[in-house]
């Protein structure tokens, strides 16, 4: 890869890939970060539940598997 090249990395195993992961979900551990709209609890699972693991209550969850905290991406420049 050259220097400017952007990767998409795993922020649960560490697997980069130069392509975005399909459907956002890391092709090594199959994780996806989801996060409650309602409470905000973040988590990483394969499939979002069906009932939020903090709240207790039936949430729509975000997938939040490409974004890092106070990025707006996350895109990496290796």
């Amino acid at each position: 890869m050259d220097e400017n090249q952007k990767a998409w990395m795993c922020t649960e195993c560490g697997f980069t890939s130069s392509e975005r992961f399909p459907k956002d979900i890391c092709p090594r551990c199959s994780l996806t970060y989801w996060k409650c709209a309602e409470c905000g609890y973040t988590f990483a699972a394969s499939a979002a539940p069906g009932v939020c693991p903090e709240c207790g209550t039936q949430c729509r969850f975000l997938n939040i598997t490409c974004y890092i905290p106070d990025w707006d991406n996350a895109e990496l420049t290796i």
